[in-house]
């Protein structure tokens, strides 16, 4: 097998579509022996973004559909999530930790993929997302 896999994936506004991707892009990461620990943190973020760009982004329109890029090897995953959506301003996103915004479900996801991956970074948009995992072993990986 390859130390490297890259694909893209065009899936419909369909959050069965999203398991199958989800469950297609972690057994890559599996296949490339990534620590559990990693592969638990991208499985829930890349939930968490599919969800979104289908709910949030495309409002569940079957018409609309995701476009997902992938890009994994021993060293890291990258995944480039985007929906045909309006967008969204991250700014304007509630912070979930402020007192306030406690008992509110907005912007947990958010926080919970910053908390478990590298890098996530958002287009001037807001209906791109990339997210992006450094292997937490890679020294071992040499």
């Amino acid at each position: 097998m390859s130390s490297s896999e890259q694909f893209e994936m065009i899936i419909p506004s369909d959050t069965t579509k999203a398991q199958e991707l989800q469950e297609t892009i972690i057994s890559h990461m599996e296949k490339l022996a990534y620590p559990e620990k990693d592969v638990f943190g991208v499985r829930l973020s890349l939930e968490e973004a599919l969800m979104n760009a289908i709910k949030h982004g495309n409002g569940m329109n079957p018409d609309k559909s995701v476009r997902v890029d992938c890009t994994v090897n021993t060293k890291e995953i990258c995944i480039v999530i985007e929906d045909e959506g309006q967008g969204f301003t991250l700014d304007a996103v509630p912070d979930p930790t402020a007192d306030e915004n406690l008992e509110k479900p907005c912007g947990r996801g958010i926080m919970l993929m910053r908390a478990f991956l590298s890098n996530v970074e958002y287009n001037e948009a807001g209906n791109r997302v990339v997210l992006q995992k450094v292997r937490s072993d890679v020294s071992s990986t040499s």
